[in-house]
């Protein structure tokens, strides 16, 4: 299990890097990927949403772009990125923008508690360091949805491409050792309008797998979608059952 020390080092690490390019990592960021759209797709139109890691509102933008007509609440730490979230947005969309991190265990407390349909969470798990924290967040969320809804989730799967695969970097540069950390656990770098790194998880079908049981979800679809293999990006929808009975 990874200490509270390393997981610290680590969130810092990645705040740091959303605060200082922020704005160069939006500006790559403005496209909605294949895997995502697929998922747009089967969202109905009055189905309340809550979008963890909503970034720079380019999905809430699609989801208008589509009719919803639901409520969508987008939570982010970066109020940068939620300024630019909340501009030009259509008066008839129900939105509302929450700043907090997931890494807080208090991030959801200004949110409703089962309240919603469908929890987003597009390449954002990846980026929360330790199992154990991805958990934590995981219930959070299964407390928020509506009985049988649904969580719709992505991880990067940058190990499928020999280009990223070169991007990985060693620990020591930022003064932690491997056996810091957990088991697919990765430091990448950063090359678009600056350099910087990044933690990144490389989940795995198993690890979803067994986080899914242990948090009161049932897997209902997996598939790979994006970039240049088709493989870029790894998606699950979950449903929520009754969390009491699932972990008897």
């Amino acid at each position: 299990m990874m200490s509270p020390e390393t997981a610290a080092k680590l969130l810092t690490l990645n705040r740091q890097f959303y605060q200082t390019l922020g704005p160069s990592f939006s500006s790559t960021r403005q496209h909605i990927q294949p895997g995502v759209r697929r998922i747009l797709t089967t969202i109905n139109p009055d189905a309340p949403i809550l979008d963890l890691g909503c970034g720079n509102g380019a999905l809430v933008r699609a989801l208008a772009a589509q009719g919803h007509r639901a409520r969508y609440v987008g939570v982010d730490f970066s109020a940068e990125l939620l300024r630019e979230a909340s501009q030009n947005l259509p008066a008839s969309l129900q939105t509302g923008f929450i700043q907090a991190d997931l890494a807080d265990p208090d991030w959801d407390a200004a949110i409703t508690a089962d309240s919603f349909q469908i929890v987003l969470a597009f390449a954002v798990l990846h980026h929360l360091p330790g199992y154990g924290l991805r958990k934590q967040v995981v219930q959070h969320v299964h407390s928020h949805l509506l009985p049988g809804g649904r969580l719709v989730h992505s991880h990067w799967q940058f190990l499928n491409s020999a280009r990223l695969r070169k991007r990985i970097q060693p620990y020591y540069l930022i003064g932690i050792s491997p056996e810091e950390v957990e088991t697919d656990d990765y430091l990448l770098d950063w090359r678009h309008g600056g350099y910087g790194l990044r933690y990144v998880h490389h989940a795995s079908i198993v690890e979803l797998q067994t986080l899914a049981a242990e948090t009161g979800f049932a897997i209902l679809e997996t598939f790979y979608c994006d970039g240049e293999t088709g493989k870029l990006g790894l998606y699950q929808v979950w449903e929520a059952m009754d969390y009491n009975c699932n972990t008897k």
